[in-house]
């Protein structure tokens, strides 16, 4: 077998290569999003403690 059989995957390579990148970018999403909504829920948390200090 060689490089262009592997890649071809029997002529089911759209369906494979197609499953592989969206599992990719589920993955990287379960790791991204938490870190953005923490960034958020931290900025969030400290301008409602400074309108707590203000008042």
């Amino acid at each position: 077998m060689n490089w262009q059989e592997f890649f071809a995957m029997g002529g089911y390579a759209f369906y494979v290569w197609t499953s592989y990148g969206v599992t990719l970018l589920v993955l990287l999403a379960i790791a991204v999003l938490p870190v953005i909504q923490r960034k958020l829920f931290l900025k969030e948390l400290a301008h409602k403690m400074k309108r707590m200090k203000k008042s």
